[in-house]
């Protein structure tokens, strides 16, 4: 481990610690090709269900989506937060042209499960490609060392979102772009945290946590990034992903309600972005 990045202990919830230790959610058959996230599904044929290939084309998507809004910057160093299998990692290399890519995550069998899916890519690049262990909260890396942060369906499961919009503003260049994709409630109303928990499981059991996009576009503008924003993707994530579940789960089930949730405009699924300001004239 070099050029500032060191391996670090971070605090996990016990509930992080399950669901990506022994758990191994990359391995259900819901997600596919070994991404995490809900996708983003490109006009879907209603006559047709959506098949495998279907399934990773759009996770694959929606990291093509997050690297698009991160704008073209050939050459550059990207961190990602949460990076899970390394897969995005893996296609932000292929397909993207950045120096380099930096995967952290904060679950050390998550980071054993990287480094073997991308055992070729390390082999074969090592200068370009590297996992380090960290919080969100609490990065092990120098101030200014990245261009682009990205963070893609990791923030929901983060204790502290200051202190994750604070850590990205010190680790991004001036110029850099940080650019999270999630689902977030679509305003503060009190009433928002006790529907999701009596929607969907994973609220219940707080590995996800229910607060509005703007506690992070917020967060983002308090550290000092500027030109925040935060664009609704849901239209492209919920009925797709929904259309993907019904293979599984019947109606009114409880993995099936995130549609429902969106629907009944609670929940929603976002692109925020915010740049660090450049310094000088």
């Amino acid at each position: 481990m070099t050029d500032g990045a060191r391996e670090t202990g971070p605090a996990m919830r016990p509930v992080v610690r399950e669901t990506y230790g022994p758990g191994d959610l990359a391995g259900q058959p819901i997600f596919g090709g070994g991404f995490i996230n809900f996708g983003y599904w490109r006009a879907p044929d209603p006559a047709r269900p959506p098949g495998t290939a279907d399934r990773i084309r759009s996770q694959e998507d929606l990291y093509r989506h997050v690297l698009t809004t991160a704008g073209p910057r050939p050459g550059a160093d990207i961190l990602e937060v949460g990076c899970g299998l390394g897969m995005g990692c893996a296609l932000t290399l292929r397909e993207y042209g950045p120096a380099a890519v930096t995967g952290m995550d904060i679950h050390p069998r998550q980071l054993d499960r990287a480094r073997a899916a991308q055992a070729e890519l390390l082999r074969d690049a090592p200068e370009r490609l590297r996992f380090v262990r960290g919080a969100a909260e609490r990065m092990p890396f120098e101030d200014g060392r990245f261009d682009v942060v990205l963070c893609v369906e990791a923030a929901q499961h983060f204790p502290d979102l200051d202190a994750f919009a604070a850590q990205t503003a010190r680790v991004l260049r001036p110029g850099g772009r940080a650019v999270v994709a999630g689902f977030f409630t679509v305003d503060d109303a009190p009433g928002h945290p006790a529907r999701l928990a009596r929607l969907l499981e994973t609220f219940a059991t707080g590995l996800d946590i229910a607060r509005p996009v703007t506690a992070l576009t917020g967060a983002f503008t308090a550290a000092g990034l500027t030109h925040t924003s935060a664009a609704s993707i849901g239209r492209y994530v919920w009925p797709g992903w929904d259309r993907w579940l019904a293979r599984w789960w019947a109606p009114d089930t409880w993995p099936r309600n995130f549609l429902r949730a969106y629907e009944e405009g609670v929940l929603d699924y976002y692109v925020v972005t915010a740049d660090r300001p450049r310094q000088g004239p």
